[in-house]
């Protein structure tokens, strides 16, 4: 019986070293090409970037001069998405990042970001702010050159509290790649533009 569990033991410890080792971080040059691709051209080059560590760790891989922050792929997640965003919306992302890590869901994060507002601890922009998305598959990407052959983009502006009424938007598209309006009234409500496909 105690050898069972050795066993088991070791075969955990194998399995488990085998999935840590699994994890591919690109070289920081390589994420940060890939992280800037939907970015402005003008603006590529000044952007702040997250990115990861050889362990992983999500950490900063370039200060920025401007007004973007680009976040690089991240490694442990199917298919490639970068994104790039107006500073003024990093004490919102930043935010859900926090929380991401202490293991809230969608809705528990969409909750309490809610619920900071309301309360004045949380402060969303008071003009439109962009967010820049690029993504596509692991098969379309080149890790050696960062570039991503079959990448879409999206485009999202922030507008907290926005509402149909305001805006003249609809709440649902009908038509690919026309611009509406998610979350309406709320305070992580975005017009939404995109994928064009």
């Amino acid at each position: 019986m105690k050898k069972i569990v050795i066993l088991s033991i070791l075969f955990v410890g194998v399995v488990a070293s085998a999935q840590e080792t699994s994890l591919t971080v690109l070289p920081e040059a390589i994420q940060i090409k890939t992280a800037v691709l939907p970015a402005p051209e003008a603006d590529k080059d000044g952007a702040m970037v997250y990115g990861y560590n050889a362990q992983g760790d999500f950490v900063v891989l370039r200060e920025g001069t401007n007004n973007l922050i680009c976040l690089a792929d991240d490694p442990k997640k199917k298919g490639i998405s970068v994104s790039c965003y107006s500073k003024k919306l990093e004490p919102f992302m930043k935010r859900g990042r926090e929380l991401t890590a202490e293991g809230k869901d969608f809705n528990e994060k969409r909750e309490i970001r809610g619920m900071e507002v309301a309360q004045g601890k949380l402060e969303m922009p008071k003009e439109p702010s962009m967010t820049y998305i690029y993504y596509g598959t692991d098969e379309g990407y080149n890790p050696e050159t960062g570039e991503l052959s079959d990448g879409q983009f999206r485009y999202v502006i922030y507008t907290a509290f926005a509402t149909t009424e305001s805006t003249g938007l609809p709440d649902k598209p009908h038509a690919k790649g026309m611009p509406w309006l998610m979350d309406p009234g709320t305070f992580r409500a975005h017009i939404m533009i995109g994928p064009f496909n």
